[in-house]
Parts: C-alpha cells; sequence; structure tokens
C-alpha cells in the first residue's frame, strides 16, 4: 500500500463494564503481551509507514511511547476522538484514517488489510451479523471529518449518527460469520478468552 494511512487505536473508555480496567492493557488470549500491544503489532505489518497514535485519555499507556491524541472535543465519547484522528489525517494529507477500538483481541493483519485495500476514497464501514462496526472502519477523512462535525452540531454524539450522516459517502463491508470474528470486542468479563 502506498498511500497515506493515519492509524488511531481508542484508548480512551472508562471501561466501567470491566469493572474499571483499562481493556487495552489485559492480556491477549496467547498471555505474551498485551491486547494494545498485539494491536499495534498487527496494524504495523498490515500498514508499516502508517502513522500511529493512541486516541483518547491514554495516560494508562504511557509506558508505551506512543504518540497520543486528545478527543477534540472531549466528554462526548468516541465521537471527540473520531474527530480529532480525522482532524489529524486531514492536517497531515491522508488518504484515509483507520479507527480502531483498543479491545479487538483478534484482529490480525489479514482483517486490518481488508478493511484498507481496495479504498475506493469513500468510508468503508465492516458489517457484522447486521451491526455496522464503526470503531473498526477504514475512513475518507475530508467527508468523515464533515460528517462527524454535522452530527455535534445536531447534538448528536452517537458513531452511528456520524455513519448515517455519510450517506452515499458510505461503503459497507460484509464480514460473514468467519471472518467477523476478528472485530469480537471485549466488553464484559464474560467476553475475555484466555
Amino acid at each position: 500500500m502506498t498511500r497515506k494511512l493515519t492509524i488511531g487505536v481508542f484508548v480512551g473508555g472508562k471501561g466501567t463494564r470491566m469493572g474499571g480496567v483499562s481493556k487495552g492493557l489485559l492480556p491477549a488470549p496467547d498471555g505474551t503481551e498485551t491486547l494494545l500491544e498485539r494491536l499495534l503489532r498487527q496494524c504495523a505489518a498490515a500498514a508499516p509507514a502508517a502513522d500511529l497514535f493512541l486516541v483518547g485519555d491514554s495516560a494508562a499507556y504511557g509506558a508505551l511511547g506512543a504518540r497520543r491524541l486528545e478527543d477534540a472535543p472531549a466528554g462526548v465519547g468516541p465521537i471527540g476522538g473520531l474527530r480529532a484522528l480525522l482532524s489529524r489525517a486531514c492536517a497531515d494529507q491522508s488518504e484515509l484514517a483507520l479507527a480502531l477500538a483498543c479491545d479487538l483481541p483478534f484482529l490480525d493483519q489479514t482483517a486490518i488489510c481488508a478493511l484498507i485495500e481496495p479504498f475506493s476514497g469513500i468510508t468503508r464501514v465492516p458489517v457484522v451479523a447486521g451491526r455496522l462496526q464503526p470503531l473498526a472502519a477504514a475512513y475518507a477523512p475530508t467527508a468523515a471529518l464533515s460528517a462527524v462535525d454535522r452530527s455535534l452540531s445536531l447534538g448528536k454524539h452517537a458513531l452511528m449518527q456520524v455513519l448515517d450522516q455519510l450517506g452515499p459517502q458510505l461503503e459497507r463491508v460484509e464480514f460473514d460469520a468467519e471472518r467477523g470474528l476478528a472485530l469480537r470486542d471485549w466488553d464484559t468479563p464474560e467476553d475475555v478468552v484466555r
């Protein structure tokens, strides 16, 4: 891949359903690294030239030394992180911004490549079992930033509202059940696989 890519790994969630744990610091299923370390390694394998950032309140991840983006605006949930990522991608003239939740223990290089290739210039969001996955998606920075700003101006903070605002600038990428396993996240202690 030769296009300019900005990747944002979203780490700002409070992890309340996990008892307040910083989910990216949980051990990955194989136990040799954390979820975040594993995800960063997979991103580097899929897109070695990409600019990579931790998005959100990432103080718990300071030891990793990764570059950070604070939510902009703060206090509105993941939409603030998405806006920060897209703003950075636009400023850097990236053609693509990949937004990934930090709690994707099975996301691998193959699934990441499926999100970023082929890129047709519009936002690509996977669909698993009929559900759009906005925090495992490839965004066209300029159009998506406009959609985020429209959503915020309407007082709508849900990422699904952003996807609605994109209209025909959104490509739904169907992931079958097997491929969809790569996008299975850990939201509750019951989700955690050892």
